[in-house]
This record gives C-alpha cells, sequence and structure tokens, in this order.
C-alpha cells in the first residue's frame, strides 16, 4: 500500500436551522479513489467548490469519511488511536500562513511542533535549522514572523511541518494569498523538498502553473475527479479543462490554437522551452 490511499470516499456537508433540523445537504466530495506512493508529488486542481480542499482535510485526519475509506501510510483515518500518528505522517500547510505562524521568532516558530511532541531540546534545534535551511529561510531565524514577506511567511510555516519530520505534506492553496513572486519561491520550496528530501506532497491548488512539474494530476468537479493523469495528459485535454472553468497554461493554449490552426504542435505543450522546440520544428 502506498503512503496514501483512498477508496470510494463520500463526505457531505449538512445545512440546519436554528432548531437543529436538517435544511440540507451538499456531497462535497462524491466516491474518490486516490492512489499516491511515497516520493510521489501530486496535485490536485479544481475551481472553487470542486471539492479539492474538503478532500486535502481528510488527508490528515481533520475530517472524516462519510462512506469509504482513507488510509495514510496503511492505517485508517477513522479510527480514533491512530489520528496522532496519521498528523504526524501527513503534514498540513494552509492558504493563510498568519493562522499557523504563533512564535514571536521565526525559529521559535519552527521548534514548536517538534517540541509538542516531546523531541529532546538538542534534537529540536538541529531539525529547526535543517527545517529552514530546506525551505532557504535559515537567514531569517532570529526575525520576527511580521516583518516577513507573504511568501516568506508561507515557507516557515512549511518549515515548521517539515520540522516534525512528516512523511508526507499536504498542501492546501498553499499560494492563494501570495504575489506571482511569493508564488515562485514556495513552489520552488516545494519541489527541492520532493526532489531532494523525497518528501511526498500534496498540492491543493487552481494555479495550472503550479503542477506542471508533478507526477500526477487529478482535477476535481462537483466532488468528482474529472480527469486524472501525468500534467502533460492532463492539459492535452483543453476543452475539457476550459469546460470545468479552469484556466490552461499560457504557452499551452498557445500551442493548442497553433495546431488548431494547422501547425503540427505536440498535445500538451508544458513550458516555453518545449514550445520554442516544437516551433522551430514545424518552421523546418
Amino acid at each position: 500500500m502506498g503512503i496514501i490511499k483512498v477508496r470510494d470516499l463520500v463526505y457531505e456537508y449538512i445545512r440546519r436551522d436554528e432548531e437543529g433540523n436538517v435544511e440540507g445537504i451538499t456531497t462535497a466530495v462524491d466516491d474518490v479513489d486516490l492512489d499516491i506512493e511515497q516520493g510521489d508529488f501530486v496535485a490536485i486542481l479544481g475551481h472553487n467548490g470542486s471539492g479539492k480542499s474538503t478532500l486535502a482535510k481528510h488527508l490528515n485526519a481533520i475530517l472524516y469519511p462519510v462512506e469509504g475509506t482513507v488510509w495514510v501510510d496503511g492505517k485508517d483515518t477513522k479510527e480514533e488511536k491512530y489520528v496522532w500518528d496519521i498528523r504526524q505522517t501527513a503534514g498540513m500547510v494552509f492558504q493563510n500562513p498568519d493562522n499557523q505562524i504563533i512564535g514571536q521568532i521565526v525559529e521559535e516558530d519552527v521548534g514548536f511542533g517538534p517540541e509538542n511532541m516531546g523531541v529532546p531540546t538538542k534534537e529540536i534545534w538541529e531539525r529547526v535549522e535543517e527545517s529552514l535551511k530546506a525551505v532557504g529561510m535559515y537567514q531569517f531565524r532570529k526575525f520576527s514572523p511580521n516583518k516577513l514577506s507573504g511568501g516568506q511567511k508561507q515557507r516557515v510555516s512549511i518549515a515548521g511541518v517539515i520540522a516534525m519530520h512528516p512523511k508526507c505534506i499536504v498542501l492546501d492553496e498553499p499560494t492563494a494569498m501570495l504575489d506571482p513572486k511569493g508564488r515562485k519561491e514556495v513552489i520552488r520550496a516545494v519541489r527541492a523538498l520532493n526532489d531532494v528530501e523525497h518528501i511526498t506532497v500534496i498540492l491543493i491548488t487552481h494555479y495550472m502553473e503550479e503542477v506542471i512539474h508533478a507526477d500526477k494530476v487529478y482535477v476535481m468537479d462537483q466532488g468528482k475527479v474529472a480527469i486524472q493523469g501525468t500534467p502533460r495528459e492532463v492539459f492535452s485535454e483543453v476543452e475539457k479543462l476550459k469546460e470545468l472553468r479552469l484556466d490552461v497554461p499560457q504557452v499551452t493554449l498557445l500551442a493548442y490554437e497553433l495546431a488548431k490552426e494547422g501547425f503540427h504542435m505536440p498535445k500538451g505543450v508544458l513550458t516555453n522551452q518545449e514550445f520554442r522546440e516544437a516551433l522551430d520544428q514545424c518552421m523546418r
């Protein structure tokens, strides 16, 4: 079994009136299956309300299935005795770093998680150093988080999760509140963790350009997985992605439009370099 396995997952939000009577039920996740291996970089895409964030919260046992099963490192998230182990295995990073940063000094904040886990003091400081270096924030270890940019704060949040030595990090739209520079900083740090530290990364996002280096992409719509495959396979489905109200990377869209005009462009072009090489071939 991989690090994350999801089978037939269903989750419903129940709306009640002031007297507690059920007014309606919304199925946020509807019969979803996932298989994620240790060391994978998996992206989950979808527009607002597609169910992707609700799905993410099941991978850290914040939410529990109404139907179906979620296993994290072989442990069923519905079993209360495993919750602490699951949350150590799959660390969670949310949209707003201010909701996760509680320390007055960067290095104190990063050390908070390991301290709560009962890690010896000497090892805590070793973990703080290695985690801040992993996300490129070691030189800011003595700073107040209030002095940092949004992208820097989010990298500190990620360092705080890394310091707990998880096998997997679930990032729930970690760049949604950041400017383009901050988004690039965070995604660069996340990719490095996956490439160098071999930490499993599950990235929830609606920014297409953030997923081109993923091993696998799941696209959600109305609680279901609408498309899945490699980034190239997914981005070959330009018309379907448009139907799902998702943007397509500009370079992918340009190659697609040129192909419609008769140019021999490959499907699912992902980078500027690929586009230039393909266009070069067309002009010969």
